[in-house]
């Protein structure tokens, strides 16, 4: 696969060089920044931080499922030709290493995934304390016997946003350091939205009879569930590619849900909510959704939903089924 995205990148920019060499012209000459986010969150995080100051291009197109998304060649001259391409790292952004090394020229990038503590993905999909996981990114890079592979979901933890976030501004300011006072008091605003919303959930998980959640899908809440030691029961660990679980997998669902008097059942946004509708009927439970925010709808892009009101939502779907 890598082999024929390789050859697909050499002729994609032989065929569109001299569009790339114009649009490279004007990015130079403007006076705005030109920042091109892969994913939802990112888009959202430094819309909020650079408000009109720069121009802010996000390639996942709303509605697209994050995992199978492929660069178009458009995006491709938009990342070559930004000031700022970011990226989270990770197995949905393995085409990302194909394209920065297929662009003549450096691309300034930056990373999300080295910006935080990493967790391991987990294997299964019971419930655990997984309070002691964090690993340090480095920890295990050069250690040969260990095959380890981490959870890339880090936004989905309000406290990692705002690392990101504080990480997001120094990069910019560092790009346009005439704006620095107007992107601090922009990020000094959206920090005080973030710990508001994890004040939030710290009070719903302190208030809750119970502290274990249900997901009837996959599970990419590892980090969010680690910051407030929630205990979770899922259909699939991380974003597993499975599509369909095993007989034996639903049956100890249902028989959890009915035993420990679960309200509700989670499915992911993107999701068909089967599994949930499923476990739902057998055990009188209620089908939530809770949104990972990887992507919106277009009607949730064009509405003007955010980061913050996803999570909002989260909360308030938190606060039923731990009630």
């Amino acid at each position: 696969m890598k082999k024929v995205l390789s050859i697909l990148l050499s002729c994609l920019f032989f065929l569109f060089a001299s569009t790339s060499c114009a649009t490279k012209q004007k990015n130079i000459s403007s006076d705005k920044l030109s920042i091109v986010t892969t994913i939802f969150p990112y888009y959202d995080f430094v819309k909020n931080i650079v408000g009109d100051k720069a121009e802010v291009t996000l390639l996942l197109s709303p509605g697209t499922e994050p995992h199978s998304y492929e660069p178009s060649p458009s995006d491709i001259i938009n990342i070559e030709n930004c000031d700022l391409f970011i990226y989270n790292g990770g197995e949905s952004d393995e085409w990302v290493n194909d394209v920065l090394h297929s662009i003549n020229g450096d691309v300034n990038s930056l990373k999300m995934t080295d910006c935080v503590d990493l967790l391991e993905e987990q294997s299964t999909s019971h419930s655990h304390n997984h309070n002691d996981e964090i690993n340090h990114k480095n920890e295990h890079i050069n250690d040969e016997d260990n095959d380890i592979e981490y959870d890339e979901h880090i936004w989905t933890s309000v406290r990692n946003a705002i690392t990101i976030c504080k990480t997001l501004a120094q990069k910019i300011t560092a790009l346009d350091s005439s704006n620095e006072s107007f992107y601090t008091k922009n990020l000094n605003l959206y920090l005080d939205s973030l710990l508001k919303l994890d004040e939030e959930f710290s009070e719903i998980v302190e208030n809750g009879k119970r502290n274990i959640i249900v997901f009837g899908d996959r599970f990419p809440f590892l980090y969010f569930t680690n910051d407030y030691s929630i205990e979770f029961e899922c259909a699939f660990p991380g974003c597993n590619s499975e599509t369909e679980p095993s007989i034996s997998t639903v049956t100890h669902m249902i028989d959890f849900v009915r035993e420990n008097d679960i309200p509700t059942v989670f499915y992911l946004e993107f999701s068909n909510g089967k599994i949930a509708q499923l476990i739902c009927e057998d055990t009188g439970a209620r089908a939530l959704r809770f949104s990972s925010c990887h992507n919106i709808t277009k009607n949730e892009f064009e509405s003007g939903e955010s980061y913050i009101s996803l999570m909002q939502q989260n909360a308030k779907a938190l606060k039923e089924a731990l009630s």
